[in-house]
């Protein structure tokens, strides 16, 4: 009887599998279509409990849906176990086909992980093939593909509702139902994400038609100036639109605008920052020549607004006016370099410009036999390289008198005393006045800070261009001059002295300074601080010198 009965129970089974089918297929959302398959294995394929955990894009999986107990629905929907802990649970066990099994006497050692579990409670089984509470059942879900696709999800089940251990139909059944539900669960998947490809597409459509209007309201309405240039191509820079902040501001007007490019706009130096900034987008600080002539400093930044099939079609550019925040910056920068009472480089700059002229490796004639030399500035001594601009450059040494070239540095030779070389030198002449305490003292700050300004004035009257002079600080003043000789920096500190010494009128009052000035000369392998220190020594020198030939005077 039972074996009569068998077609037609299977084929009932059939009948009703077929319907779970099509409910799930014809789920709306995703979100139903997992709750369909949970039921359907509930409802077609004789399991009490049914769960559908969901890879996430992160690849742990997600308790999605749960059919058969409200009380493991509410405990376990949501939670989510990690890939690791799974992979393991698929790689142990029996292989039913597509199915893994893991019968409860290889189970326990799962009971402390991480994924979320339901424990049934039962007595022990009594028959070989009867199904243990601690049994466990897990169908992988795998996208359809021709090369077996990715796992998108694992089917769990449990406690079969005759109590026993699916036989062959019942695996067959189970392992077709999740190949179905995966082709379910990928056709919702793609249905919403063409759902919401469909509805972002209009909201897009909808917000580019009130941008586009809201666009050129505020493109012709902004209170900084705007322009829209063209990019790419022959006419690369050509400014096609400008609205009338933009016009206002360089004094041109919109249709004198078109005649031009940014680049005939900008200041030369500045050409390279706007071919940077126009190629690549982004924020760019430079100069713009107005109508007059005169070159304002703007903020501009470029936005380059590309069509997907074509590539860049224009650049958005917004120009603000940044004249007034330059000033004030150059101001503080000024103040922070300066003197405040003379103007001149402070010691910080003069460090600063002196340390940029030297380097870490001594120059030629530097070694440890001249280390007295060094201390005091003698003929071993070689200067910095002459500048910046020939700092890397692997000129010829007929170039540059008294240089060496030494991996592409300038080692400046310093003047021989002995021999008449045609060496030239960065020379440090530091300065230090004779008389000013007596003169701060008996006629007070006043007059000593404007005796101060005045041998500011006349030191720096009495040096070339491109020479530093700085006040050290106190009635202390250092001047580097570069490219001369040893004679050439006597004469120069024979003329500094005497610029110094003639009355200076203060409050109609004459008051007189004197100077001493020792000469130093700085090398490659000293810092600055050494190069000042040496000067300083062979102020010292002089100034004893100057007053032992006073007293024998007397």
């Amino acid at each position: 009887m039972d074996a009569e009965s068998e077609p037609y129970v299977r084929l009932a089974s059939l009948r009703q599998l077929h319907q779970v089918m099509a409910d799930m297929n014809t789920a709306r959302s995703l979100a139903d279509t997992l709750q369909s398959v949970a039921d359907g294995v509930v409802s077609g394929l004789g399991y009490e409990l049914a769960c559908v955990n969901l890879v996430r894009p992160d690849g742990d999986l997600v308790v999605a849906a749960l059919a058969g107990s409200s009380a493991a629905e509410a405990l376990i929907t949501g939670r989510v176990g990690p890939r690791a802990a799974w992979e393991r649970r698929l790689n142990m066990g029996e292989v039913w086909g597509a199915l893994r099994f893991i019968p409860h006497t290889e189970g326990w050692i799962l009971d402390g992980d991480e994924v979320p579990q339901w424990h049934t409670e039962g007595p022990e089984p009594r028959f070989e093939d009867e199904w243990h509470p601690s049994d466990r059942l897990f169908a992988p879900l795998y996208s359809p593909s021709s090369s077996g696709g990715e796992l998108i999800g694992v089917i769990s089940v449990d406690r079969p509702r005759n109590g026993r251990r699916p036989g062959a139909w019942g695996r067959e059944a189970l392992q077709m139902y999740a190949f179905q539900a995966a082709i379910a669960i990928s056709n919702a998947r793609l249905r919403a994400n063409m759902q919401r490809a469909l509805v972002r597409l209009e909201r897009e459509q909808q917000a580019l038609r009130a941008s586009e209007e809201s666009f050129r309201q505020a493109f012709e309405y902004a209170p900084s100036g705007m322009a829209i240039a063209e990019m790419g191509g022959d006419q690369h820079g050509r400014i096609l639109r400008t609205n009338d902040a933009l016009s206002r501001l360089l004094g041109r007007s919109a249709s004198a605008m078109r005649r031009y490019s940014f680049s005939d706009l900008v200041h030369p130096e500045d050409i390279g920052i706007l071919l940077r900034t126009s190629a690549e987008g982004g924020r760019a600080e430079l100069r713009l020549k107005r109508r007059d002539d005169s070159f304002l400093w703007v903020s501009m930044r470029n936005s380059v607004v590309a069509d997907a099939a074509d590539g860049p079609r224009f650049l958005l550019t917004h120009v603000e006016d940044i004249e007034e925040r330059k000033r004030r910056e150059l101001q503080l920068a000024h103040r922070a370099s300066h003197d405040s009472l003379t103007g001149l480089p402070n010691s910080a700059e003069l460090r600063s410009r002196l340390g940029a002229r030297l380097c870490g490796r001594p120059g030629p004639g530097a070694g440890a036999d001249s280390s007295m030399d060094a201390a005091f500035g003698g003929p071993a001594l070689g200067t910095g390289f002459p500048g910046p601009e020939l700092h890397g450059l692997d000129l010829p040494e007929e170039h540059l008198p008294g240089t060496v070239l030494h991996d592409h540095h300038v080692h400046t030779v310093a003047p021989d005393d002995e021999a008449d070389d045609g060496a030239k030198g960065l020379a440090v002449l530091f300065c230090d006045l004779d008389g000013f305490k007596s003169i701060n003292d008996r006629y007070g700050h006043h007059t000593g800070d404007a005796v101060l300004i005045e041998v500011a004035r006349r030191l720096t009257s009495g040096v070339r261009d491109g020479d530093t002079v700085a006040r050290l600080g106190g009635d202390e003043f250092v001047v580097l001059a570069d490219g001369l000789g040893r004679a050439d920096a006597q004469d120069l500190a024979v003329r500094l002295r005497s610029a110094i010494i003639p009355p200076i009128r203060v409050d109609g009052r004459p008051v007189r300074v004197g100077a001493s000035i020792g000469i130093g000369w700085a090398h490659c392998g000293m810092t600055a601080d050494e190069v000042l220190k040496s000067a300083d020594q062979r102020m010292y020198v002089e100034k004893r010198s100057r007053a032992k030939q006073h007293r024998r005077a007397g």
